[in-house]
């Protein structure tokens, strides 16, 4: 049974473009029994953007403010692009102080993957790549396999996720499990607000993007020491981006194994997330162990925050 939960809604990228997808994801909501807050993120527009700049920064920083009630879940309306322009704005020391150890669940993916990375590297702050209000909660029909995923690993101190995908390495490492968006996460390569994470386990994903953009994302990952500084990198999926006539028999797979040629740590596929229906929910700075073997994968996860 899912217990009755505070959900407020954020919106530091772009606007919702389908209201009958964020009237849906609501409604959902709402019938489970949650209570949905700051419905008004999902109303704002601002050129391409769910409001201006200074309006998206203070949605995520009024969560450093003592005098308010902190929510159980920080639901992401969707991403798109903005939240790289709202980063230098936030509030690192107050949500720092606020959030650090709380069991509060801050969730999205795709754009909101620089928020994440953000409050990792300037604040310490665990968060969840998982579904947003309008794709997933949204959705004409719900996943149920998307929805069990999210509420298990929310209320659970650990979770082990276990995929049945064959595999071209086999590893058993443990690190802190990170990553996200993988045009994001590049993006934010030589700022701030990239975690200097060592040894961890690193998972990316991303949409629309043709198997050699990803290739030279991933030697942009591979080049500037970041790949050779983890354990294992995940890739979960990459829909959208066919190869060009041009391509000559490259495709996804070929990207893949050049990566696997040259990065020097194991490289493991078939990860249920990203920009599609079915998806899993990890967290975001979690303890955890990986095991790969010829016919799949297991990913056990803890030291996250949950609900209870």
């Amino acid at each position: 049974m899912i217990k009755h939960r505070t959900i407020e809604l954020i919106a530091p990228s772009g606007y919702p473009h389908d209201p009958a997808a964020v009237h849906r994801g609501i409604a959902r909501l709402r019938a489970e029994g949650h209570r949905v807050q700051n419905i008004e993120a999902a109303e704002r527009r601002f050129q391409r953007f769910a409001g201006t700049d200074g309006q998206r920064a203070a949605e995520l920083n009024r969560l450093a403010d003592p005098s308010r009630a902190l929510p159980d879940i920080v639901l992401a309306v969707r991403g798109g692009y903005g939240a790289v322009r709202v980063l230098h704005g936030l509030d690192y020391e107050g949500l720092q102080r606020r959030l650090t150890d709380q069991p509060i669940a801050l969730v999205g993916h795709s754009d909101f993957t620089a928020v994440q990375l953000a409050l990792f590297a300037r604040a310490g702050v665990k968060t969840f790549g998982g579904p947003m209000l309008l794709s997933d909660f949204g959705a004409e029909t719900l996943s149920n396999f998307t929805m069990r995923h999210f509420w298990d690993v929310l209320t659970k101190p650990e979770y082990t996720l276990k995929v049945n995908a064959p595999q071209a390495q086999q590893c058993n490492v443990s690190g802190m499990l990170w990553g996200g968006n993988l045009a994001v996460l590049t993006s934010l390569i030589g700022t701030p607000y990239m975690p200097p994470v060592e040894g961890g386990i690193l998972f990316v994903e991303d949409v629309n993007e043709q198997p050699f953009r990803v290739e030279r994302m991933l030697y942009q990952l591979h080049l500037s020491g970041i790949l050779a500084r983890q354990q294992a990198l995940v890739l979960g999926d990459f829909s959208g981006g066919k190869p060009f006539d041009y391509d000559n028999g490259y495709d996804l797979h070929a990207a893949i194994e050049q990566i696997r040629a040259v990065a020097g740590i194991p490289v493991i596929t078939g990860l249920p997330f990203g920009h599609i229906p079915d998806m899993v929910t990890l967290p975001f700075g979690a303890d955890a162990q990986l095991r790969a073997h010829a016919h799949g994968f297991e990913l056990q996860m803890s030291g996250y925050p949950h609900l209870g």
